[in-house]
């Protein structure tokens, strides 16, 4: 239960979106994951390792040049391989200047496992990642995704030895300088799972990297033509195509996880750079195939979907209307049997079919008198209203139930929600930066207590620190668990219509 304006409605308790995985505690940070391919597949020394990644991003950038590239847009995604460096760094080089022209806090860095074998997925407890350019500071997304997650736990083993993760960090440092790690081996499993838990990591600077060479030791006319297969299905974004057990990708499930992130999130692919060892450093008889894969957003995706999905005036007093007629019909079935083919009519708009997550509050004398919603878009509109008011009409717990005299001196307002999405954030100065007031609806959750604020609240609580601290009072937490990490923050905007406005 939710109310908008009032304050004393602010603390009650609501009970409003399903229970997340029962914890698993990690162990603390185990201290900083040393390189362990140093050497071998890369230069162990910063100047020459620098020296190196800077020629390829050179000859990158000069082959760029002639090629035909997408105009500026969001970039979400990458693939890039992880081969020694005289073989595959010409062809990582060409993420650099992507990652160059992007603000990005946070990667998701997924690799396959080559060297030990386990089920799911394994998580590091580490501090960080050091390479010779620099150490590179693990996110604390990395105990959320434990803690939530069954499929993701550490194996020590794999994380020491695994090069896929390893080779690809020192391009990335090149590219985005400062940002905080979640790296993820995968073993085996569902793709399914691995989606609904990594998911919710992505923020607005979020980047997810998938960590993969292509065909193995094929010659080199066979290798180009399996390759251009695979590249085609990546391209198409079909997933199931990568199931046919042919020799395409060693990181074949990162990139079908990150496909399907990108099939849920209209993420579009583009191919930035493809080369085999042939091209680059090796013989043609016994070729590895590597490509540079960019995925994008349109800038502003999400405030475009926004404001597509807003509804116009005439289509909110709709949904208003039909709230007050529920309730007649409710409390007077004698005067008003059923909904007029009128309000029928407008309420058949396909706007209001649409499932989003809505509030209906009552307020009688300038007090709240009722208010009840969904956060999440389980029905249509209009049948999301319909339920609504009559709940926070009837069985709203803080009042008795509405009585037909009441009627006529209630008014009602109608909120439309958008679908929550994560506020990525590394603590409570992050959190406080990247919080809109008065504009976000915030969800706050940790295990199974979480509490939300509609956008409205911000009007008695107008001092952020307030505002996060009577929520996490309302979701049963101490009052200042926001400034200490660890929460699961989710953000909303929401839409209302008043009776005659």
């Amino acid at each position: 239960m939710f109310c908008s304006r009032i304050i004393s409605a602010l603390l009650i308790a609501f009970g409003m979106l399903l229970a997340l995985s029962a914890p698993c505690h990690l162990a603390e940070a185990s201290g900083v994951r040393e390189p362990a391919w140093a050497g071998r597949f890369y230069p162990a020394e910063a100047e020459r390792l620098e020296r190196m990644i800077q020629d390829f991003i050179s000859r990158a950038r000069s082959t760029s040049s002639k090629r035909e590239l997408p105009p500026p847009q969001r970039l979400r995604a990458l693939v890039m391989p992880h081969a020694g460096y005289p073989y595959s760094g010409p062809v990582a080089a060409h993420a650099v200047p992507l990652l160059e022209q992007t603000e990005v806090s946070k990667v998701i860095l997924m690799g396959p496992d080559h060297h030990v074998g386990f089920h799911h997925a394994s998580v590091s407890r580490s501090s960080g990642y050091a390479t010779p350019l620099g150490e590179v500071p693990l996110s604390a997304d990395c105990r959320r995704l434990a803690e939530r997650s069954p499929l993701f736990q550490n194996v020590p083993r794999a994380e020491k030895h695994e090069h896929s993760l390893e080779v690809v960090l020192p391009f990335l440092q090149k590219g985005l300088g400062d940002f905080r790690l979640v790296p993820l081996i995968f073993g085996s499993g569902s793709i399914e799972g691995f989606v609904s838990a990594i998911e919710p990591l992505i923020g607005p600077s979020t980047l997810v990297v998938a960590s993969t060479d292509l065909s193995h030791y094929l010659d080199y006319e066979t290798a180009r033509q399996r390759d251009r297969e695979t590249l085609s299905m990546i391209l198409n974004l079909s997933t199931e195509s990568l199931d046919d057990g042919s020799n395409r990708a060693c990181g074949r499930l990162p990139l079908q996880i990150l496909m399907e992130l990108a099939r849920k999130r209209g993420w579009r692919p583009t191919l930035i750079d493809y080369a085999n060892s042939g091209d680059t450093a090796g013989p043609r008889n016994r070729v590895v195939g590597y490509a540079c894969i960019a995925f994008y957003e349109e800038a502003d995706m999400s405030a475009a979907r926004n404001e597509e999905q807003a509804l116009s005036q005439e289509q909110g007093q709709a949904l208003v209307q039909l709230a007050r007629e529920t309730l007649r019909t409710r409390l007077l079935p004698q005067e008003h049997p059923a909904l007029s083919s009128e309000l029928q009519s407008r309420l058949s708009d396909p706007a209001l079919q649409r499932k989003q997550g809505t509030f209906v509050t009552l307020h009688k004398n300038g007090s709240l008198r009722g208010c009840i919603g969904c956060i999440l878009p389980e029905s249509p509109l209009v049948e999301g209203i319909k339920e609504n008011v009559q709940n926070a009409a009837f069985k709203d717990p803080r009042f008795p139930p509405l009585a037909q005299e009441e009627l006529d001196e209630v008014d009602i307002e109608v909120s439309i929600l958008t679908e929550p999405e994560p506020l990525e954030h590394e603590d409570g100065e992050d959190l406080l930066r990247k919080l809109q007031p008065f504009e976000h609806g915030v969800i706050l959750k940790k295990g199974m207590q979480q509490s939300t604020f509609l956008p409205q609240v911000w009007e008695q609580l107008p001092q952020p620190e307030q505002f996060l601290s009577h929520l996490c009072a309302k979701a049963g937490l101490p009052r200042d668990a926001w400034r200490k990490g660890g929460l699961q923050v989710l953000v909303y905007r929401v839409q209302y219509f008043e009776e005659g406005k």
